[in-house]
């Protein structure tokens, strides 16, 4: 188990008060942050970036949405086993599902409670491979 201080995660999030919020709170415990602002950022660090440990992604972003960059990711080599959490305002069942059988593990709805957040995250990097 590695520390936080060499975990990276890239965060894809088009809203910049939340990115702000969301890199504020993973940095003060230790995460190395990397953001995308919308899909197209975020679809060159895929397939030109350092896997992360995590990925933390929206779903509404322009260019593309963060389902099709779920499956993106999935097919791009050495990104099929990294951590994906969904974090997005779309709550309804049937974006949950598609997100899920796109390949994220995890999804938490907006507005989110940054403890939960934080424990999923951990659980999510903490488990084995």
């Amino acid at each position: 188990m590695s520390d936080a201080n060499d975990l990276r995660i890239l965060m894809v999030e088009d809203e910049e008060d939340i990115a702000f919020l969301i890199r504020f709170m993973l940095e003060r415990q230790g995460f190395a942050v990397e953001h995308a602002a919308d899909g197209r950022q975020a679809l060159d660090y895929i397939t030109t970036g350092a896997v992360p440990n995590l990925v933390l992604m929206d779903i509404m972003l322009p260019y593309h949405d963060g389902l099709e960059l779920v499956e993106r990711l999935r097919a791009q080599p050495g990104w099929d086993s990294v951590p994906v959490l969904m974090l997005t305002a779309k709550a309804r069942e049937v974006d949950i599902v598609r997100a899920l059988e796109l390949g994220a593990d995890d999804y938490v709805t907006k507005p989110f409670q940054p403890e939960e957040l934080l424990a999923r995250i951990r659980r999510l990097i903490r488990r084995p491979r």
